[in-house]
């Protein structure tokens, strides 16, 4: 397939968030919001943590009018606890779908946390089934807790979440810190999808897609890093459909290959 005039997806400095226009519509991206995580932690770990609800909400909100984004696209785990969401995890989700949709569209893309509530507010929300779907824009948009749908790789640009990419950074003194990250490469086709190099064309693998793996929106929902040597990724097409991809911290410093760093 030739492609037309690329499609941008534009991190937002400072923030796990992008936008990308999407035809007559222009569009924040953001991926594992992980509403309700501090019950999440309560009932899985017995860690308690002051609720950071609010602020969550806020900065969404904030983002929405700082890029007059016309439409929220979350890239998947919306919510943090899996099923359906109840107690204070409903009343996070309820506030936050209200406070977003009283000012643009939300589209979720289903992720493996969100069967519940793609259910429970299908009437709030635009749900793309968790193979993913492309947007207007020639947009790619999936979770990444499945394998894709094959059709994705006729985007431009692919965006997935549920990764949370993170870079472990040492100092010339041996302390270290982490922080979350970007990776942006070409796809690899053959890799991206379950039937392998059996669903990809010759027209898309001679012009495959970017690929962008989106930082969590939730700074304690942890993550995959991805420069340590041994580490496991969770996508199961990857790392494998990004063979060649930098990294990148939120304040848009290019860290370069993400396996070097």
């Amino acid at each position: 397939m030739a492609r037309g005039e690329p499609v941008t997806v534009e991190p937002v400095v400072g923030e796990p968030a992008a936008v990308a226009d999407l035809g007559a519509e222009r569009a924040l991206l953001v991926a594992d919001v992980h509403a309700g995580v501090e019950v999440g932690l309560r009932y899985e770990r017995g860690v308690e943590l002051d609720s950071r609800a609010d602020a969550r909400r806020e900065r969404l909100c904030r983002l929405i009018a700082e890029t007059d984004a016309d439409r929220l696209v979350v890239l998947g785990d919306l919510a943090h606890r899996i099923g359906a969401p109840d107690g204070d995890e409903r009343e996070e989700l309820e506030t936050l779908i209200r406070a977003v949709t009283d000012r643009v569209p939300m589209t979720l893309v289903e992720g493996n946390h969100d069967a519940g509530v793609a259910e429970t507010f299908a009437d709030d929300l635009d749900v793309i089934p968790p193979g993913g779907g492309v947007l207007d824009g020639d947009v790619g948009v999936v979770h990444g807790h499945t394998w894709p749908d094959p059709s994705l790789l006729d985007a431009d640009v692919v965006c997935t979440g549920h990764e949370h990419p993170q870079v472990r950074l040492e100092d010339a003194v041996g302390g270290s810190r982490v922080e979350r990250a970007w990776l942006r490469g070409e796809l690899d086709p053959a890799a991206f999808t379950e039937d392998g190099a059996d669903a990809v064309g010759d027209a898309r693998d001679a012009d495959p897609p970017e690929l962008v793996v989106f930082p969590a929106f939730n700074e304690r929902s942890g993550g995959t890093w991805v420069n340590v040597e041994g580490q496991s990724f969770l996508a199961p097409y990857l790392p494998a459909a990004l063979p060649h991809a930098d990294a990148y911290l939120l304040d848009g410093t290019r860290l370069g290959d993400y396996r070097r760093v």
